[in-house]
């Protein structure tokens, strides 16, 4: 910062507390964007053009198959866009001391992470002529499970559930099929790794609120691509912070530099209404209250059409609208719309006319 202010101003910063030095500071970077600058013009300018010297690349985690998540240009259209489920959801997870310690308390925690089906651990087969299903398995809390079921027998590990009719048949079938034995839903795999000498987790999936009830997480230490879940799970001033550092990331990892404010701009945008926002037609670009500005993204005869039957009036105060009809933009000097000499002003005495209802007033 020092470097970019005149030097005639920094020798009188020498002479202020530090007090008055923060409060300078402040105002200077307020200063540096001047009113009725087209901030978003300038942020779209300054993320899209580095956007096009990005490359359609995946970061893999170093030891660990088939375990990676995307970067480069993929990454940021599923920001903007507002993807629900990134490509390949990872979820950084850190423990608690003394947890952390050694590999063999960590080793305890991912297990306890990784969901298990009953399909993953039993072999199931319908014998749908005979009413019944056929599950081959030695899980003992799968055993657990198909012995809940009326009508049960087994044969060493072979367990025949039998039904009365072929639907029942079915409905048991989905209910093997959709169990749930162990672990954290939607966290498929997990990985021990030593990071800044403690044990971590990386878990394959996204679940914070699941994770979070697993003894020995730090719960203020974990972090996930996934969005989505940060907001339902954190709030929407975390899903703000979230897109605000995995953009930065993903332009860091490819050398690329954009002042971090053009970034939280458009992080602004995608939650101020309080939930995640695209970009798109789908929200922010489709949701605008101006009918023209909505037909000049995208769906032009839809927005008209619509705009039409429900009688919309265009109030014209946007850029893009006013672009259309050739008037000027009210940005730069196009905001001001009366403009006064700065040096009458002390000069000039103003006169307040008097109404019914003011003299009422007083």
């Amino acid at each position: 910062m020092k470097e970019e202010i005149p030097l005639a101003i920094q020798e009188k910063l020498e002479r202020l507390s530090a007090e008055e030095k923060k409060q300078f500071l402040k105002a200077y970077d307020i200063a540096l964007i001047t009113p009725g600058e087209a901030v978003g013009t300038v942020a779209a300018q300054s993320i899209g053009e580095p956007g096009t010297q990005m490359t359609l690349r995946t970061f893999h985690y170093a030891g660990v198959v088939e375990l990676s998540v995307p970067l480069g240009l993929p990454r940021i259209i599923e920001i903007i866009d507002a993807k629900r489920t990134p490509k390949n959801a990872i979820t950084m997870v850190y423990l608690t001391d003394p947890h952390n310690k050694t590999k063999k308390s960590a080793d305890e925690i991912a297990i306890q992470l990784r969901e298990v089906m009953l399909k993953d651990v039993a072999e199931v087969r319908v014998d749908l002529p005979r009413n019944r299903i056929r599950v081959k398995t030695d899980d003992s809390d799968a055993v657990e499970y198909i012995n809940s079921f009326e009508g049960v027998t087994h044969r060493g590990n072979e367990y025949i559930i039998s039904s009365e009719t072929p639907a029942e048949v079915q409905r048991n079938k989905n209910k093997l099929m959709r169990k749930k034995l162990r672990g954290v839903k939607d966290i498929k795999r997990a990985f021990i790794r030593k990071k800044d000498e403690e044990y971590m987790i990386y878990a394959e999936g996204s679940n914070l609120r699941g994770l979070m009830e697993v003894e020995g997480i730090d719960h203020s230490r974990i972090m996930t691509n996934d969005i989505y879940q940060i907001g339902e799970t954190l709030g929407i001033e975390a899903a703000r912070n979230a897109i605000i550092n995995e953009m930065i990331a993903v332009l860091e990892d490819q050398d690329l530099n954009v002042d971090i404010r053009h970034i939280m701009l458009v992080a602004d945008q995608q939650t101020y209404t309080g939930r995640i926002q695209a970009v798109g037609r789908q929200g922010i670009s489709g949701n605008k209250g101006s009918v023209l500005a909505r037909a000049a993204f995208e769906e032009t005869e839809k927005h008209i059409l619509n705009a039409a039957l429900k009688s919309e009036v265009d109030p014209l105060e946007g850029v893009a609208e006013n672009i259309i009809i050739g008037q000027p933009v009210p940005v730069g000097t196009g905001v001001v719309e009366l403009a006064v000499k700065a040096d009458i002003i002390p000069n000039t005495k103003l006169k307040i006319k008097k109404t019914d209802e003011t003299e009422g007033d007083e």
